[in-house]
């Protein structure tokens, strides 16, 4: 790339950190045109799968038609591009200023599809019960909202042994789902072809393919792991005769966002799951900003860095907000993008202005949204198998940077066994009140709330001090 620097704005020189030698255009800095499009095109790559995967694998969970998991997929690239302009943007108090990506979040998955699962067993068809997603996610994100004024008390509620286990406990029951995906899904065990030979044969494929170039010494070819693999798995599916692009005829060629399609609707003990998880992901976004900060040449500590903090964390809860009216997921900082601004040497913001500008046209097209949602299961599960995997792996990093005294131990001891235990005998909670199971409906709000309580109500040891609020922390999303 030209070295050539066009500053407009006044770099903050108050609290900076040292400048990266490889960083070529800073934040503030605006490379020419050319240049800004080629990166935001490399930052839209490295986390369009990680966006479009969490509604493909609720939509597909919870039974929703073809054209409504198409709609959600748009909408979740919209409500991306939107709120990643925001973020780089700034209004006011809200928005962090870095280059920072904003997407659809892996940690709300299991808590997701335990709401909404349990509201179709009781009843409701999958359009109300994305109705009743929408209603909790829009009003748990306020949670954020109110914890960016408050950051410093975070370490109190959520310490590292605690999140690291929630963390990990996100992983490992997301495993199940990743596994049935990859033996044909849901809709295969009804007609009789789950674990056939076919569908272990792609899914394997894929799987491997995934672990393969994972454990490549390129940078750029681990980063694209998931769609490399995503991408072969399709088009062998395409050759084994087990891809529909029916639904794509029906698709219009356009579609403009209609907040509150499914309407929302609202109960207390379903948003219970979400007071948990939207502190940890503010967590995980105080991890990403930091990193982007500090790879950015920008400060990690003082005035400056904590501004800009706290106005991302308070961006995350009020994007979140907006995703739930725009139908689609919680929203969270993406890690990925600090891997591009290794690579290009390239942290100006104004890259972000045309990463949103790309996703909110990718949004606004419903046949990129159908081509995904033809997806078969087993090509999803074979890489989403790997994915849920390195979450849990996430956690396990977390917690091996504690001390692991009795105390904690036991913490993480019973978490896992209440929220495993929670997650694999769902028996447990068949003819009970909707209160018991919306709140232990999943792995994350059981084995949640279990270390929450623990790490209140366990006296600490004397030579045990508060921690304070960890800065690299962060969940993998891929």
């Amino acid at each position: 790339m030209v070295q050539q620097k066009q500053a407009t704005d006044p770099i903050e020189l108050n609290d900076r950190s040292t400048r990266p030698s490889e960083l070529i255009y800073g934040l503030h800095d605006r490379p020419p045109l050319i240049e800004t499009i080629f990166v935001a095109i490399q930052h839209v790559l490295a986390s369009f799968v990680g966006i479009v995967t969490p509604p493909l694998i609720i939509c597909t969970n919870l039974g929703l038609p073809p054209t409504d998991t198409s709609y959600i997929i748009s909408m979740s690239l919209f409500a991306s591009g939107v709120c990643t302009f925001i973020q780089c943007k700034t209004f006011g108090p809200i928005g962090s200023g870095l280059l920072s990506l904003q997407g659809t979040s892996f940690a709300f998955l299991g808590s997701i599809l335990g709401v909404g699962l349990t509201a179709i067993q009781g009843g409701r068809s999958p359009q109300q019960a994305l109705a009743l997603i929408f209603g909790v996610c829009f009003f748990g994100a306020f949670v954020n909202v109110i914890l960016s004024r408050f950051l410093h008390l975070l370490s109190k509620i959520v310490t590292p042994i605690v999140s690291g286990t929630l963390v990990m406990l996100i992983g490992l029951s997301l495993i199940q789902t990743g596994i049935i995906s990859m033996a044909g899904g849901r809709a295969a065990i009804a007609n009789k072809t789950f674990a056939n030979p076919q569908n272990l044969l792609l899914g394997g494929t894929v799987f491997l393919i995934v672990i393969l170039l994972t454990l490549s010494k390129n940078q750029m070819i681990r980063m694209s792991a998931i769609a490399v693999g995503l991408a072969v798995g399709y088009v062998a599916a395409m050759f084994m005769g087990m891809v529909n692009f029916s639904a794509l005829s029906q698709l219009p060629i356009a579609s403009l966002p209609q907040p509150f399609r499914y309407g929302m609707s609202f109960e207390f003990t379903a948003l219970i799951p979400f007071l948990i998880l939207f502190p940890l992901t503010a967590i995980e976004s105080v991890g990403d900003l930091t990193a982007t900060s500090s790879v950015s040449g920008e400060p990690i500590r003082g005035s400056v860095y904590f501004r800009r903090i706290k106005a991302g964390v308070l961006a995350d809860g009020l994007n979140s907000s907006l995703a739930a009216m725009l139908n689609t997921f919680p929203i969270t900082t993406f890690s990925q993008n600090t891997g591009v601004i290794q690579m290009t040497g390239v942290g100006s913001r104004y890259v972000g202005f045309f990463i949103s500008g790309i996703l909110a046209l990718l949004g606004l097209l419903p046949l990129v949204g159908g081509i995904f949602q033809a997806i078969p299961q087993p090509v999803l599960g074979g890489a989403t198998t790997v994915m849920f995997g390195s979450i849990a792996v996430a956690g396990i990093k977390i917690i091996s940077e504690e001390e692991l005294d009795r105390r904690a131990t036991i913490i993480i001891a019973v978490s896992l066994a209440a929220g495993l235990g929670a997650a694999f005998v769902p028996e447990l909670f068949v003819g009970k009140p909707d209160l018991i199971k919306n709140v232990f409906a999943s792995a994350t709000s059981t084995g949640g709330l279990t270390a929450i309580l623990l790490s209140w109500l366990l006296p600490q040891s004397p030579s045990t001090s508060p921690t304070e609020l960890p800065v690299e922390q962060e969940i993998v999303d891929v």
